[in-house]
């Protein structure tokens, strides 16, 4: 399946970037102050095997402090590159490639740190039916970038939030008085939505089946209970399994047959790639 890489809205990267700037630069750079504010090149340095993800942030930081700033780069988003690649070059006002340095290097190693470790889980379940996906465990502020960056890694997306899909778990099911009655309440109050329901039992599970939903979300079970569920499911609802997830142990959930894994630690686990931005030539 073709990776999606169409970044959030132009006016969400402009905010996070405003965003970035304002608490970096304050009322000025005084350091770079010093500095002739002439003509001048640098380029980025990836330091680490990486997979890229961030190229719109970091444009946007570098022309939101010199419009007129040339920006060349060598690879593509979603690219697996080694240590040691120049990823761009720049060609811009002294001053201003020094004062977006930081904002744009936070973003990118960032997101290519979420592209990175998707990518891992992605390739750990090669050849099995199941989609790494993504979950709501996302920097404050940052989730668009962090699931655009999932989807550089070529991971899918969860919901994007509260209001895009509708997931019945315990407290909710609870307050229906059963499994049954939260679902069929769920579709009348959002027939256009998609509906996730969460059970903690195969007898739920079975529930769910004959109730109808779009997918469910097997919790903590043991490896013998979720093949069952597979065998009790048999393709009807996706199943997704959440929870206790690693790559010590993602492809063994995989080739239990279910077909989503959801996985926090894409985005909340952040490993930095490490990335530099040197004025001069490039190597």
């Amino acid at each position: 399946m073709p990776r999606d890489f169409s970044p959030p809205p132009a006016e969400v990267i402009a905010q996070d970037v405003a965003h970035a700037l304002a608490e970096d630069l304050g009322s000025g750079d005084v350091t770079a102050a010093l500095l002739p504010d002439v003509a001048d090149i640098a380029y980025l340095l990836c330091k680490e095997d990486a997979v890229v993800a961030g190229r719109p942030w970091f444009d946007a930081c570098h022309r939101a402090l010199d419009p007129a700033v040339a920006i060349d780069w060598r690879v593509q988003e979603g690219d697996r590159v080694p240590a040691g690649t120049v990823l761009a070059t720049l060609s811009g006002r002294a001053r201003a490639l020094v004062s977006g340095e930081r904002a744009s290097l936070n973003f990118m190693q960032t997101l290519s740190g979420t592209a990175t470790t998707t990518a891992a889980y992605v390739e750990a379940v090669r050849g099995t039916r199941a989609k790494i996906l993504d979950t709501r465990k996302t920097l404050p502020g940052l989730r668009l970038a962090q699931k655009y960056a999932v989807r550089c890694g070529g991971g899918s997306n969860h919901r994007i939030g509260l209001f895009d899909t509708v997931m019945l778990k315990e407290n909710h099911i609870r307050a229906a008085g059963s499994l049954t009655a939260a679902v069929r309440a769920a579709r009348t109050a959002q027939p256009g939505l998609p509906l996730v329901v969460e059970v903690e039992t195969l007898a739920q599970l079975q529930e769910a089946l004959e109730a109808g939903c779009d997918r469910i979300l097997i919790d903590d079970f043991d490896a013998a209970t979720r093949r069952e569920a597979v065998r009790i499911a048999d393709g009807r609802i996706p199943l997704e399994v959440s929870g206790g997830v690693s790559l010590e142990t993602v492809r063994s959930i995989a080739e239990d047959g279910v077909d989503c894994i959801s996985v926090g630690g894409l985005t909340k686990h952040v490993h930095a790639i490490d990335l530099s931005l040197k004025l001069g030539p490039a190597p």
